[in-house]
C-alpha cells in the first residue's frame, strides 16, 4: 500500500470527501493547507496536534490539542501525516496502513499511499500536476505556467457546459467555438 518504487505510475483520481472523516495529524502550516483544502472539499476534518497554527482551529469541526495516538485514525476516510517529527509521521503511516486508510505522508511520501497533485481551479474545471512526489517544486512551476494560460473565463465556459449537460443538451455552436477560440490562446 505503500509507493515503494521510485518509478511507480500513481492513478490519478479526484475524490469526492463531502462528509467523509478526514484526519490531519499537524499544526502547522503544511497541515493548515491541506485541512484548508479538504474543507474545500467538504470534508469532516479532524485536526491532531499539540500546538495548532492560528485559524487551523476554525477548519477542524473537531480539534485534539494533543500528540497522536495509535488509534487516532478510527473511522477516517483518508490520512495526512504532516507533522515535523519523522516519528510522528512514520507511526502515523503504520496505522492507516494497518487500517488500509489512504494516507499522505509530508516528509516521506514513499511512506504514504497517495500523493498529492498540484492543483489549478477554475470554477468546477481542475488541472492536476504530479511529479510523483519526485519534485513538488516543479509541479508548482507547471502549475503556475498553466495558472497563465487558463484565464477566470474557463470558470464560466465550463459552468455553461454543465448547465447543457444537465439538460441533456450537447454544447451549442457558440460554447464549442468558446472553447476552440480557448484552446487556439493555450497553443499560441
Amino acid at each position: 500500500m505503500e509507493i515503494k518504487d521510485n518509478d511507480a505510475v500513481l492513478y490519478p483520481v479526484f475524490m469526492a470527501l463531502e462528509g467523509k472523516r478526514c484526519v490531519v495529524v499537524g499544526g502547522g502550516a503544511v497541515a493548515d493547507r491541506k485541512a484548508r483544502k479538504l474543507l474545500q472539499a467538504r470534508a469532516e476534518v479532524v485536526v491532531i496536534s499539540p500546538e495548532v497554527k492560528p485559524g487551523l482551529e476554525s477548519v477542524a469541526i473537531e480539534l485534539l490539542r494533543r500528540p497522536y495516538e495509535d488509534g487516532d485514525l478510527e473511522g477516517a476516510y483518508l490520512v495526512f501525516a504532516a507533522t515535523d517529527s519523522r516519528e510522528v509521521n512514520a507511526a502515523v503511516a503504520l496505522e492507516a496502513h494497518a487500517k488500509s486508510i489512504p494516507v499522505n505522508v509530508v516528509d516521506r511520501p514513499s511512506d504514504g499511499s497517495f500523493a498529492v497533485p498540484s492543483v489549478l481551479r477554475r470554477g468546477r474545471m481542475q488541472v492536476a500536476v504530479s511529479t510523483g512526489g519526485a519534485s513538488p517544486s516543479l509541479a508548482r512551476t507547471i502549475r503556475d505556467e498553466l495558472d497563465n494560460l487558463f484565464g477566470p473565463e474557463w470558470a464560466g465556459l465550463v459552468e455553461e457546459l454543465a448547465v447543457a449537460r444537465r439538460r441533456g443538451e450537447k454544447a451549442d455552436e457558440r460554447l464549442e467555438g468558446e472553447v476552440s477560440r480557448c484552446l487556439s490562446r493555450l497553443r499560441g
